[in-house]
C-alpha cells in the first residue's frame, strides 16, 4: 500500500501528519481533558493521577502473583467468550439472503463488471465490447512519456516510457495491463465517491459524525478483512478486485475532501458570494478550486491505495502482477519474483510521481488571441504520433506486443548471483535467524502469553488514564476487551509480541538516521527522496529479499515489518528536527550549547510531537505488514484471517479484523492525546 503521507507546516515550521487519523481533519475530537493538560494540577487531576497510579499498581500486582492467581484472571473463561463470528454470520445471512442485498452488490459488481470489460479490451485484448484491442505497447508507452512530459518535464517522461518499455521488453505486458485495467477502473470510482461523501460531510455534522468513527476503523482494518465480505457478496475476479481496491481506496479521498474545503479562506467564499454565485455555483466553481491541492493528494494516496490492494487482491482470484509474484514466491523462484518486484515498483513511482507533480502542476491560463493549435500543441504531437505507431504495428508485431518468448529475462543471471550471495553470507544469515529465534523472539513471544489478561487491562487502563483522563481509560480498555471477549487473546498477544520488537527495531534504527541526516539540509533531501521512494512499494515488495535471506519463519516476517517501519519513524524524526525554529536554535548558540546540548535541550523536545506521529504510523504500519507476512508462516492473527479468507469466514475475518484494528487505534489514541497535550505545552499547536 502507499503509504506516504503528505504534511504541511505546523506553527513553528514543524510538519505535521495530513489524514493520519480522524482528530487531523477535525472528525471526531480528541479528549481534551487529562492529567497531562494544563499547567498546575486541579484536584480532579492529582485524583486522576493517582487512579492511574493505582492501575498500575494493581497490574503489577497481578503479574507478581501470578502463580497464585484463579484461572478466570489469567484467561478470560470460554463460557464468557463471545459468539462474536456466529453473530456477524447471522447478520450477514439476513442482509445478503432475506433482505436481498446480494441482489443489489451483484447489480454493483455488474456495472463494475461492464466497465473492467472495456478497459481489458483496451489494454490486453479480452474479447469484449468494444473489441478494438488491445492498444499496442508501444502507443500505451508513448502516451505515459508524453503525458509525464506535460505534467513534470523530461525526467518525468523518461520515467513513464521507460516503465512501459521494461514491461514489454520483460514479457510481462498482459500481466501488467490485467494490473492496470482494474486500477483504471477503481481509482475513479474511488475518487468520486470519496469526493462525494467529503462534500457530504462537510455540509452535514450528522453525516460526519456517522463517517467518523467508520474511518477511523476503516483506515485500521488489515487488507485482509476487506476481502472477506466482498468474496461472499460479489464472488472472486477481476471485478471482486476492482470492488475491494474502490472500498479500500474510498477513505482517504473523503479525509483530504474534508480537510480541503474546510481549509477554503472566508475571503474567497465572501468574494464568490458577492458576485452573486449560488451555493451550487460557489461549491463548484469556488470551494472545489481552491481545494484543489488537498483533493490531489487524496487522489494521489487513493492511486497508492489501489495499486497496493490490487497487488493483494491476488488473494481472492485478481489475476495481474500480484497474482503471478504469489505464485513464484510459492515455488522459491526468486530470479522471475524480482522481476515482478521491479514492475511493480516502477509502476508504483511512476504513478506516485505522477499524480504529485499534478498536485503541484498549476492551471495554465493561455491569452485569447492564442491560436487552437497552438495552445494544444502537445495532444497533437502526441495524437500525430499515436497514428504512426498504430501504423508501424499493423506491420510489424513486435510494435504491438513482444511474447514471452522473445522477451527479455534477467531471472538466470539473478537466480546465480542471488544463489552465490547467499552462499556467501548463509551462515551469517543462519547465526542471525538461530541467535534471535531461540534467545530473543521465543523467549519474548512466551513472556507475552504468560501475561494474565487481567494485568494487561489493567496496564493498558492505567497508562491511558495517566495519559488522557477518564475517557481514554474506557475507550482504550474497551479496546482490549472486546480482544479478550473475541476468543482470540492468544493470537492477538503473538501479534502484539512481533509489532512490538519491530517497532523497537524500527525506532533504534529510524531515530538516530533522521537524527544523522536532518544535519545536513542535502542529506534530509536525499534521505527523504529514499524514504518516499520506499513507501510507494506496495507492501507485497518487502517479502522478496527477507525471503531471500532468512527463509520462511517469525524473523523473515518481523524483518520485513523492520525495513516497512522503519521508514515513517525515520522521515518523521527528519521532518520533526528540520522544522524546529530557527530562532530557538540561534538562541541556544548564543547561550553557548554545544551541538549535543542544543539537540537534547533544544531540538528532540521540541520535535517530539512529530516524531510521536511518525512512531504512531510505525505502529500502523508495522500491524499491517504483519497480517501480510502471514503468508510466509507466522501464528498471529493474520494466519487466521487468511485461514478465514480461504473458507469465506465473514464473522471470523471481521472479529480478526476489529482485533487488530482496535490495536492500532488504541496506540493511534494514546499517542494522538499525548501529542496534542505536548504540542500545547511547547505552544505549537
Amino acid at each position: 500500500m502507499s503509504t506516504t503521507e503528505p504534511t504541511v507546516p505546523a506553527a513553528g515550521g514543524a510538519p505535521r501528519a495530513k489524514a493520519v487519523s480522524g482528530a487531523a481533519v477535525g472528525m471526531g475530537p480528541r479528549p481534551t481533558e487529562g492529567p497531562l493538560e494544563g499547567g498546575g494540577a486541579t484536584r480532579g487531576e492529582r485524583g486522576g493521577r493517582l487512579i492511574g497510579l493505582a492501575l498500575l499498581a494493581l497490574a503489577l500486582l497481578l503479574v507478581l502473583f501470578r502463580p497464585w492467581l484463579p484461572e478466570a484472571l489469567m484467561r478470560l473463561p470460554e463460557t464468557l467468550v463471545l459468539p462474536l463470528a456466529d453473530w456477524i454470520n447471522a447478520a450477514f445471512a439476513f442482509v445478503k439472503d432475506d433482505l436481498g442485498f446480494v441482489h443489489v452488490t451483484r447489480f454493483v459488481a455488474g456495472g463494475i463488471e461492464s466497465l473492467l470489460d472495456v478497459t481489458a479490451n483496451l489494454l490486453y485484448g479480452k474479447r469484449r465490447w468494444p473489441n478494438v484491442g488491445p492498444v499496442p505497447w508501444m502507443v500505451v508507452a508513448l502516451g505515459a512519456a508524453m503525458l509525464g512530459y506535460a505534467l513534470g518535464g523530461w525526467r518525468l517522461a523518461l520515467l513513464g516510457g521507460g516503465t512501459f518499455v521494461w514491461v514489454a521488453l520483460m514479457g510481462q505486458w498482459t500481466w501488467t495491463m490485467e494490473t492496470l485495467s482494474v486500477i483504471v477502473v477503481a481509482v475513479p470510482v474511488a475518487v468520486l465517491l470519496g469526493l462525494a461523501l467529503g462534500i457530504g460531510a462537510w455540509k452535514s455534522r450528522a453525516v460526519e459524525r456517522v463517517l467518523d468513527p467508520l474511518l477511523n476503523v476503516a483506515q485500521s482494518l488489515p487488507h485482509f478483512a476487506y476481502m472477506i465480505p466482498v468474496v461472499v457478496f460479489i464472488g472472486v475476479g477481476p471485478k471482486a478486485g476492482a470492488i475491494v481496491t474502490i472500498v479500500f481506496a474510498v477513505p482517504p479521498m473523503i479525509r483530504m475532501t474534508l480537510l480541503g474545503l474546510r481549509k477554503v479562506p472566508p475571503e474567497i467564499v465572501e468574494s464568490g458570494q458577492m458576485c452573486g454565485s449560488t451555493r451550487w455555483q460557489l461549491l463548484r466553481h469556488v470551494r472545489v478550486p481552491s481545494a484543489r491541492r488537498e483533493i490531489l493528494v487524496g487522489v494521489n494516496q487513493v492511486i497508492m491505495q489501489s495499486l497496493a490492494m490490487v497487488v493483494l487482491a491476488s488473494f481472492i482470484g485478481m489475476p495481474g502482477l500480484g497474482q503471478k509474484l504469489l505464485q513464484l514466491l510459492q515455488s522459491l523462484k526468486i530470479g522471475r519474483s524480482i522481476e515482478i518486484g521491479i514492475t511493480i515498483v516502477l509502476l508504483a513511482i511512476m504513478l506516485d510521481r505522477f499524480s504529485k507533480a499534478w498536485v503541484a502542476r498549476q492551471p495554465l491560463h493561455h491569452e485569447r488571441d492564442v491560436p487552437w493549435w497552438r495552445r494544444h500543441r502537445l495532444a497533437l504531437v502526441w495524437l500525430a504520433l499515436t497514428i504512426a505507431l498504430f501504423a508501424l504495428a499493423s506491420v510489424w508485431p513486435l510494435a504491438h506486443e513482444i511474447p514471452r518468448r522473445a522477451a527479455f529475462s534477467l531471472s538466470k543471471p539473478l537466480d546465480a548471483t542471488v544463489g552465490a550471495l547467499l552462499t556467501l553470507i548463509d551462515p551469517v544469515t543462519l547465526a542471525i535467524r538461530s541467535f534471535l529465534i531461540t534467545k530473543v523472539l521465543v523467549p519474548l513471544r512466551d513472556a507475552y502469553l504468560w501475561l494474565p489478561f487481567s494485568a494487561v487491562i489493567a496496564l493498558v487502563a492505567g497508562v491511558a488514564w495517566r495519559v488522557g483522563g477518564g475517557r481514554s481509560a474506557l475507550l482504550c480498555t474497551a479496546f482490549v476487551a472486546f480482544i479478550a471477549l473475541s476468543g482470540w487473546w492468544e493470537r492477538a498477544m503473538i501479534t502484539a509480541y512481533m509489532v512490538s520488537f519491530a517497532v523497537l527495531v524500527a525506532a533504534l534504527v529510524g531515530l538516530p538516521l533522521g537524527v544523522w541526516a536532518s544535519r545536513s539540509a542535502r542529506r534530509a533531501r536525499r534521505v527523504l527522496l529514499l524514504c518516499d521512494t520506499l513507501q510507494t512499494f506496495p507492501s507485497f515488495i518487502y517479502l522478496i529479499p527477507v525471503i531471500m535471506l532468512f527463509g520462511v519463519n517469525d524473523v523473515a516476517a518481523i524483518a520485513a515489518v523492520v525495513v516497512f517501519g522503519t521508514v515513517p519513524m525515520a522521515r518523521y524524526t527528519i521532518e520533526g528536527l528540520r522544522g524546529v525554529p530557527e530562532t530557538l536554535l540561534e538562541a541556544s548558540d548564543m547561550a553557548g550549547a554545544t551541538r549535543g546540548q542544543k539537540l537534547r535541550s533544544v531540538a528532540l523536545p521540541m520535535a517530539v510531537p512529530t516524531i510521536m506521529v511518525g512512531l504512531n504510523q510505525t505502529v500502523m504500519f508495522s500491524l499491517f505488514m504483519v497480517i501480510i507476512a502471514a503468508f510466509i508462516g507466522t501464528q498471529d492473527l493474520g494466519q487466521e484471517m487468511q485461514r478465514a479468507l480461504s473458507s469465506t469466514d465473514v464473522g471470523k475475518g471481521l472479529v480478526l479484523g476489529l482485533c487488530v484494528a482496535f490495536m492500532g487505534l488504541l496506540v493511534d489514541h494514546l499517542i494522538g492525546v499525548w501529542g496534542g497535550a505536548r504540542r500545547r505545552a511547547l505552544g505549537i499547536d
